[in-house]
């Protein structure tokens, strides 16, 4: 049996919760066994994904600009990015 990959819903970052997303949310996903995180960017258009091991997260790619990407633990999906940026501007 394959393990199962828990993977929270995106976080986006803005300046007033930046640091509560990645200081403090961060390590609960990894209490409740979430394995990978990605923390979106709306103002920089960057993706980080992070991904959990040995009780760490480490930030294994950063995606920027209007790319399609494969990013973990969804390789199979392309995700493109300039459709998330459109409100942005």
């Amino acid at each position: 049996m394959q393990p199962v990959t828990r993977v929270k819903r995106p976080q986006v970052l803005s300046k007033s919760t930046a640091a509560l997303d990645r200081v403090r949310k961060l390590p609960i996903y990894a209490a409740q066994g979430v394995s990978h995180a990605w923390l979106l960017d709306p103002i920089a258009r960057t993706l980080e994904v992070y991904e959990r091991a040995g009780g760490r997260w480490t930030l294994i790619e950063t995606f920027a600009g209007d790319q399609a990407v494969h990013a973990v633990p969804f390789e199979p999906i392309p995700l493109e990015l300039g459709l998330l940026w459109t409100d942005a501007d």
